[in-house]
């Protein structure tokens, strides 16, 4: 089973992939999409689509996952995340892949172990459950994270 797992957001979307074969998992692959922060809205949107389409045209995941939506503080950063989040889910129903939400407490507790954990902690675990692997940025070890999570979690329904 391949795993696409995402990090959407409009400034820089991390992205990992993973081969998971019961409990063994494997990384194959991670990177992030900056987009233009000067570039209008719905340039930045249609980039992540394109390269959120290139990267599963590449790697063939049989499913992706990707956290719930969380609401801010602040309704602009909310409303940014979910345009976003819906270019990169678009990519996605296009390709006809399945997307699995979780809480980030969930990915968080399926990885290092409780829900409360920090991102130093996260991507310190990362080191360990994928050695080897050459993380492109703090969005991608976000997005690893939920692919692993979404491993661990949907095996168990």
């Amino acid at each position: 089973m391949i795993i696409l797992g995402l990090d959407p957001s409009l400034s820089c979307t991390g992205w990992g992939v993973i081969r998971a074969e019961g409990s063994r998992i494997a990384h194959l692959a991670n990177g992030q999409v900056p987009t233009d922060a000067k570039a209008p809205i719905a340039e930045r949107l249609a980039a992540l689509q394109a390269a959120l389409a290139e990267v599963i045209v590449a790697h063939r995941p049989d499913r992706a996952a990707a956290e719930e939506i969380f609401v801010n503080k602040n309704p602009q950063s909310t409303l940014k995340l979910a345009q976003a989040r819906g270019a990169v889910l678009a990519a996605c129903g296009v390709a006809g892949l399945t997307v699995n939400e979780h809480a980030a407490r969930l990915v968080k507790k399926a990885v290092v172990g409780t829900g409360g954990a920090d991102k130093t902690q996260v991507q310190a675990m990362l080191k360990v459950l994928l050695p080897g692997a050459q993380i492109a940025g703090a969005d991608a070890a976000d997005a690893l994270a939920v692919a692993i999570a979404d491993a661990h979690l949907v095996q168990r329904f």
